[in-house]
Order: structure tokens, then sequence, then C-alpha cells
């Protein structure tokens, strides 16, 4: 490949490159080649490996959209991916031969030929995926009857047939991790006397008794071999209709009440156990605001509530669910508590009676690479789970709740399994992204609500590894560039495909310029447009545009908000192929008034980075060139 350097007239030392390196330090040092897999929505392939694909120099006037990847920024670190093992996923477990259930569990948990699945989010008694003909605690006793000893708390039921499978699980990847959920207190300490529907009892000593069966509930947990690290005290507590399967209306708060009284216990009892709140949706579903008493605030804030509230300072953050709202929320509870972490708890897979297998398939893996995948990992989660990891071909056994939902494997009546979509969706994170993985900086064109561009999220691993993963969320295949440090490839994905690239540590491809957080600047444009604000969002799937043909004075203005030093400017035009400046200059200025121009130069693709060095709280870029095309302005970079 040959070196692409655009001629420039520039006022200090300054020099424009399309793609090319920060640095020469290493320029005769071979970059290593990207591994690469690929789930289509056909099922032509699944998580096949395809042949490698290498890193080399890029080629001047690159018309594709630029999936820039930068270790130097740096996000959440990765607890794991998976589902949970409900009493219906246990049972159809074991409706396997001996042979084939191991053959499954190899197939979910082992790192090396399976999927590696490293977190698990575990049912505290019964939920709606039971497959017992009646719905159960861990503390039932006769109606009317209390039990403030826990004299009658047992995990037997859990030791048939779930501890084993967690025990083996663990056995498989010894790095996987446990949270657990109840679906409901025991039903003598509700209002209704029952597991479904009600509250809890608002009584200290009632408060009290539900942390102490909680904790028990981890202790009899790690002497079985399975030690609990992530506790929430209600599933989807704002969802307290009877609906068939246990549920319990916990508003803010109750539950601060319960982890009030749980934290103290917990941390001498389990110290490694952490609480998480919530545990509900992205958004108050409309539904749940309907079941709140008139009168009575509906508390669509409740994450907000419960981390700012006494609760807050034993909670290590929130949790979340999909089924209402947009993975957008976990970003802004994360702004407003940097220092708590979010979890994304629960996702089922769901079809419509009559889908035909291969549409549901097809819609199932787009809908969740798009949304899952991606939108949560870049939205802050520490986790992807799903909910059943495995049920029957009825989408049961289950008792309530939902009927069309589906695992990450089906247990076929003819004592053979096979995989879903969602076993490759979180294969796609699981296989490559392990433990102690942190999120790097990615630009990423896709949007969660589908807007038919290139979707990718990035993570470095704690052997210094990358992976990539990428969504082609467009129906037709699209071609993509992919750079790192100095160097690039080009790859086409077939329409809606899921694909992971991976390479090891590489001092050519992590040699490269800082990312620096654009946060609190402001920007302003000719011709006047508010969207002027989304080229500085950070969030190349959001754009400023001229809105018109190009013509020379067109400008997007940058306010730092006080002086930066950077080396470093990209101009990324993103997902509007061919809306890139014909021509372009670059200036600075202290003060908003006076200029001086650092950079000039001809554009010939989507992207073009800018090497100077310079000191300014002002940037201008202004567009001298004329086009039919509009001038779009999808994230503009600094880096130091």
């Amino acid at each position: 490949m040959t070196r692409q350097v655009l001629r420039l007239a520039a006022v200090g030392a300054a020099v424009a490159v399309g793609l090319t390196g920060f640095t020469e330090a290493r320029a005769g040092e071979p970059a290593p080649a990207a591994r690469v897999w690929v789930t289509t929505v056909d099922g032509a392939e699944l998580m096949h490996e395809r042949a490698p694909v290498a890193f080399g120099r890029p080629v001047a006037g690159n018309p594709n959209v630029t999936v820039t990847v930068d270790p130097s920024r740096e996000f959440q670190t990765m607890d794991g991916f998976g589902a949970s093992i409900t009493d219906s996923s246990a049972a159809v477990l074991y409706r396997l031969s001996p042979a084939e259930r191991d053959k499954a569990m190899r197939a979910l948990f082992d790192p090396a030929k399976g999927d590696g699945v490293s977190f698990l989010r575990q049912p505290i008694g019964s939920s709606d995926f039971t497959a017992a003909g009646s719905h159960y605690s861990l503390d039932d006793v006769p109606a009317g009857e209390r039990d403030f000893a826990l004299r009658h708390f047992s995990i037997a039921r859990d030791q048939e047939r779930v501890l084993p499978l967690l025990r083996r699980a663990k056995q498989l990847n010894p790095q996987l991790k446990i949270m657990a959920t109840p679906w409901s207190p025991p039903a003598w300490m509700k209002t209704n006397g029952s597991l479904v529907g009600g509250a809890l009892i608002d009584d200290p000593a009632i408060y009290q008794a539900y942390a102490r069966y909680l904790v028990r509930f981890v202790l009899a947990y790690a002497a079985d071999g399975v030690p609990v690290d992530y506790l929430t005290v209600q599933n989807e507590p704002q969802n307290g209709g009877e609906h068939g399967y246990p549920t319990t209306a916990m508003r803010v708060a109750q539950e601060t009440k319960v982890i009030e009284a749980l934290g103290p216990l917990l941390r001498i009892a389990s110290p490694r156990t952490k609480i998480i709140g919530y545990d509900h949706n992205w958004a108050t579903h409309p539904n749940d605001v309907a079941n709140v008493p008139p009168g009575q605030d509906p508390e669509t804030d409740y994450p907000y509530q419960l981390l700012s509230g006494p609760a807050g300072r034993w909670l290590a953050g929130t949790a979340y669910h999909c089924y209402y709202g947009d993975p957008a929320a976990q970003s802004a509870l994360h702004d407003a508590f940097p220092a708590k972490g979010i979890w994304f708890t629960e996702c089922s897979g769901s079809h419509g009676p009559s889908d035909p297998p291969a549409q549901f398939f097809r819609d199932t893996l787009k809908w969740h690479a798009r949304t899952i995948a991606i939108g949560t990992t870049r939205n802050w989660a520490k986790s992807v789970v799903n909910w059943n990891i495995a049920l029957d071909a009825t989408g049961g056994p289950h008792l309530g709740g939902c009927d069309t939902c589906t695992g990450l494997i089906t247990v076929q009546p003819d004592g053979t399994f096979t995989t879903n979509a969602e076993y490759y969706t979180i294969g796609h994170l699981s296989r490559f992204v392990k433990p102690g993985a942190v999120r790097i900086a990615s630009t990423s064109f896709g949007t969660t609500g589908w807007n038919g561009q290139i979707m990718d999220v990035a993570f470095r691993n704690p052997d210094g590894s990358t992976a990539l993963v990428v969504h082609n969320e467009n129906d037709d295949p699209r071609t993509f560039t992919v750079a790192a440090g100095g160097r690039t490839f080009d790859y086409t994905l077939p329409g809606g495909s899921l694909a992971t690239f991976t390479w090891p540590r590489s001092r050519v491809l992590d040699d490269g310029p800082r990312l620096l957080p654009l946060r609190g600047a402001t920007a302003t444009s000719l011709p006047a447009n508010p969207d002027a604000k989304l080229a500085v969002d950070e969030d190349a799937s959001t754009r400023w545009s001229a809105g018109q043909a190009q013509e020379p004075g067109q400008y997007l203005q940058v306010d730092l908000g006080e002086q930066r030093r950077f080396r470093r400017v990209a101009i990324d035009s993103g997902g509007s192929v061919g809306d890139y400046a014909r021509a372009w200059q670059l200036s600075v200025s202290d003060d908003g008034a006076s200029w001086r121009v650092l950079a000039s130069g001809t554009g010939t693709g989507q992207l073009t980075n800018v090497d100077v060095k310079a000191r300014a709280r002002y940037l201008r870029v202004t567009n001298t060139g004329t086009s039919g095309s509009w001038w779009s302005l999808a994230d503009l970079r600094l880096y130091a």
C-alpha cells in the first residue's frame, strides 16, 4: 500500500495526512494480522473463522468510513457475558443424556472450545421460568405463619440441578462471575401473602428478616461451591402487577431500607458480594406507571433516587433490562454518578407464534447485535446478560410470563441441542473479550435505532490483545476501514452480519496519539445550524451538515473552553459517504477573533488526519472548495 500525503499550504510546522501513523519511529516494523470470525443472518456462517486480514499502509483517497480504534482512551472494565441457568434451564439440560449435557455445557462455558460464558444471573427462588407446578421461595411456610428465624430456609431445590450445573460451569470457566436476584421475597414477608404481586410489608423487622434471608442465600451458595459476586434485592421493582409469576412492587424507599439493612450484614458475612440496585428497564414502562396508586410518584427516576439517597453508599452501581427504553439511559446515569458501575442483566429473544425460524434468527441477530452486544457496552455496561441460557423447543417450561422466549440454546425433543441467535451475539463478545478487559475508544457510525451504518465496540484484554466487534446494520454488504496506530485494513461484511476482529499487542498498532476528551466543548457553524454540537459530541453516529452544496467560507468552529495543546486533528465525515470537504483550511485562535492558519489541503476521503503542533482555545475548519455534495462532519477529534 502507498502512503497518502497531502500537500499543504501551512503556517508553522504542520503535516496533514489521510490515515498515516502519528510517528515514523517504527516505520519498518511489520504490523500483525487480525483474525476474523463472522456470523451471517442466513446462518451460512456461524462464528466462522475467515482468513486473517493484514494491517497495511493507508491508501490515498479512501472512500470508506473508518473505524478508528484508540487504546489511549479507556472506559469501563468488563465483568463478563452470559445468561441465567433458571430452574427451567436446569430442567431441560437434565433432559439430555450426561454426555450430551456435558457437550452443551462445554459449548456454553468452555473458553477454548465454546462460547466462554463468563457471567450468570441466578434467580433466588422462583421466577416465571420454573419447571415445577407451583412457585416457591427459599423459605416457604403455611399461610398465616411467619419465620423470622428462617428455620425453614433451604436451597435443597437448587442443589438438585442448578448448583451442580453452576459448579460444572465454574470448572469449565474459572473466571465465571455470579449475580443473584430474587423475583419475590418469601410470601410471609409480603402484603398480600403471595409470591405473585403485592409489596414488602413496611416493617423494620421484615426488612431485617429479608436482609438476613438474602445473606443466608449467599452463604449457602458459597458453602455449596458457588460464591456470589453480585446481589440485587428485587428483580424489576417497578413491575408490581400480577402476571402469574413472582413479582413485587418495591418503591425506592423500600429498596433503600432493604439495602441499608443488607449492606452492614453482607460486609461482615461476605465482603466479596457487592450490591447492585434497580435491576429494571432503561425507562419506566407505561404499564408500570399505570400500576402506581393515584397520588403516588411513579418514580421514573428510580435509579437516580436510589443512588443519591442513603442506599447509595452500599451500592456498587445499577443494573438494567432491555424491555423498554434505550441503552443511552445507561450513559445518562453514568454521567450523573461516574463512580458507580452499570451492569446489563436481562434481555430475552422473543418471537411471534408464527414467525419462521429463519426470519426469527435474522431479526434476533440484528436487534441483539446492535442493541445489546454493542449498544449496551458502548453505554458503560460492565456485563451483557441474556435471560435463559437454555429452553425447550416450545420456549419453556415456564409458569406464567413469556411464552415466546428463547435461550442461548434449545434442547430438542430428540435429546440434542441447537444454538440460537443469542448464542452468537453473546459469543462474539464472550469468546474474545475476557473478564477484566477494558472498553477502549472506537468510532462507530450505527445506532441502536437502526440507521444502516457500521456499528462497533472495541476492548483491550488483560493480555494486551484487542477485540473489535463490528455489526453491519444494513441489509446490503458494506465495506469499511479499520485503523489502529498508523496502519489500516479494509473489510466487507455481508448485510446484517456480526463479526469480531482480534489482534495481539503490537507496538506498531499502539503507537499513536492520545485522544483528548471534548466534554464541555461547544460548536457553531456557518451556515448556522444548532446541530453544530453534534460534531463534537464524541459520537460518530451523529453529524453536523452544512445542509447545502459545498462552497468556500462554510465553517465549523469549536470553543474548547480553555487553552488545549494538541498534535492531531481528525476531520471525520463518517457515514455520510462523499460529504467530505473537497478543500479545507484549519485555523486556531486564542480569543475567537484573531485567527492563524495551521494547515490547508485537498480532501480525498471520509477521514482526514491533520498533524500539527498547536495550543489554542478555538479551532475552525473552513471549507475552501466547491462541490454539489453537502459538507458533513460526524466527528472532530483532537489528539495529544
